[in-house]
């Protein structure tokens, strides 16, 4: 998302009194803010907050000044003054500045390094570069805030927290963002999605071709992968699956052995007695005679 995008976010400003907290991380923010100025000039004359307020340039040129530091704002520019920072912003005459703003209370409830810190430091940039999702999250929530409709409240706390997070994460210390490498296995996964169409599509007639195409591989990637991970091919364990679930629908009394075979997934009840009895020891007649038991 651009930030052309937040030129046409001007019901940001709708937010109030839809979105006025949320949990971040286990922390708790509080929105006291929301606005959208066009391009225009205007200037916020020298002033501070009790909590943090953050800026997001979306076209146009102005200043910010905080303290004794001047920062020149350009469209991408995020801009941050901290509680109690004492601040102005102005725009440019001839390139009115404009932008969306947002406050927030944030207590975060420990003193380790993190996302967070970019907040809590009182040595920290107040000036970035980094929007990272920030265009699109303004967007969002004012499309959100434009027309709520059932559900909104669990849309915009997530929207809100994430808006919290990359606000932070924008004026974060590179070490305070770092986490130790992630290692991923996709192994399992995907042979947790093929094990799932399996058990989805029993009744159903399933290849190995269906299989690979669910998760988007390869016939013999499929079937290597699925022998590693599992130990039995994909057509082994799809028998498997079936007479296990047809052992459990045997015990419904009101269901014949031939429908209980077409919804395991055999079309004729004589190769469905012989797998069974190969897989069980039994027939299906005598499994449910017996109510599923064996007896030694």
């Amino acid at each position: 998302m651009s930030l052309e995008s937040v030129a046409a976010a001007d019901r940001f400003v709708d937010l109030a009194g839809l979105l006025e907290s949320c949990e971040v991380d286990g922390f708790r923010a509080d929105f006291m803010s929301w606005g959208h100025y066009r391009p225009e000039y205007w200037r916020n004359y020298w002033h501070s907050h009790s909590f943090h307020e953050v800026c997001l340039a979306y076209s146009g040129e102005g200043r910010f000044d905080s303290g004794s530091v001047r920062y020149d704002v350009v469209p991408g520019s995020v801009f941050l003054a901290r509680p109690g920072d004492v601040h102005e912003i102005e725009s440019s005459h001839s390139s009115p500045l404009g932008i969306a703003f947002w406050g927030f209370t944030f207590r975060p409830g420990s003193d380790e390094r993190g996302w967070w810190s970019g907040l809590t430091r009182s040595d920290g940039p107040v000036m970035s570069t980094r929007t990272g999702a920030l265009p699109a999250l303004v967007t969002a929530l004012a499309a959100e805030a434009a027309s709520p409709v059932s559900g909104y409240r669990t849309v915009l706390g997530a929207l809100g927290a994430t808006l919290v997070m990359e606000t932070a994460r924008a004026f974060a210390l590179d070490e305070d963002l770092a986490v130790e490498p992630i290692r991923r296995d996709r192994g399992p996964l995907v042979v947790e999605a093929m094990q799932r169409h399996l058990r989805d599509n029993l009744s159903r007639p399933i290849t190995v071709r269906d299989v690979a195409a669910a998760a988007h591989l390869s016939e013999r990637h499929a079937e290597r992968l699925f022998t590693q991970q599992t130990g039995a091919s994909i057509m082994a364990t799809l028998r498997r699956l079936r007479l296990e679930l047809a052992a459990q629908l045997l015990l419904d009394s009101s269901l014949s052995v031939t429908e209980v075979a077409r919804a395991s997934g055999y079309s004729d009840v004589r190769p469905f007695s012989t797998a069974f009895r190969r897989h069980y020891g039994r027939t299906p007649g005598e499994h449910r005679r017996t109510g599923g038991t064996e007896f030694l």
